[in-house]
């Protein structure tokens, strides 16, 4: 099929594997063996995840003990002739109801509307080792001019670098916080119909999991 498509592809729903290890969590160690077929498919087919907005995890196997399992599944696929026909498309993984698989919600928009994202300083940057040389690196400007613009100028620069550092090196935090939001409610109910001192220190351990991502999040 992948030979003789031209047009614009879009390929969605249950894959039934997942890409990598962080679009699992619990159970068995993930296959790489699998993982590499999947990827291998893909990428001969020349398409691309569309990424998405919500929880990673779109299936849960309906568990809430040592075998709770939770994975990406769902995803939606397409080729480069599709992403130009709708620049603006947009995946969003919606609640789960009345199946173990969440459903997506595609979006086709044939502009692609302006992104303005607050830009967040996260107080754990500081830490890290290639902090100070990413900032060293681009406060710096090419040109001379009034300070105030000049300043604006570096800023905006820095912003913009310390962002697409932070993605690279931790991932995205925010989607971090809702994958585990969705592990969390899935203990808490189990723990509520069955309160035992197991499904307690479960419980406790996917929330301090949660907390510290929330402490990531914080900001100056």
């Amino acid at each position: 099929m992948a030979r003789d498509m031209d047009a614009p592809w879009i390929v969605g729903g249950d894959f039934n594997v997942i890409w990598d290890e962080e679009e699992k969590f619990g159970g068995l160690p993930v296959s790489l063996n699998e993982i590499d077929d999947f990827r291998h498919c893909v990428n001969t087919c020349n398409l691309f995840d569309l990424g998405f907005k919500g929880s990673i995890f779109t299936w849960w196997n309906g568990r809430a003990e040592e075998d709770c399992i939770f994975k990406r599944l769902d995803r939606c696929l397409a080729n480069l002739q599709f992403q130009q026909t709708f620049p603006g498309i947009e995946v969003q993984h919606l609640s789960k109801t009345g199946s173990d698989h969440s459903p997506m919600y595609l979006k086709c928009d044939i502009e692609n509307p302006p992104i303005k994202k607050p830009f967040k300083f996260l107080n754990f940057w500081v830490e890290h080792a290639t902090f100070k040389d990413v900032v060293k690196e681009n406060w710096t400007a090419d040109f001379s001019t009034n300070p105030y613009i000049l300043f604006n100028h570096k800023l905006k620069k820095l912003k913009k670098a310390l962002s697409l550092w932070s993605k690279a090196t931790f991932g995205d935090i925010f989607q971090k916080i809702a994958s585990m939001e969705e592990v969390v409610m899935v203990h808490e109910a189990e723990f509520e119909a069955n309160p035992t001192g197991m499904n307690r220190e479960r419980l406790q351990k996917v929330q301090a999991e949660l907390i510290k991502c929330l402490a990531l999040e914080e900001k100056y």
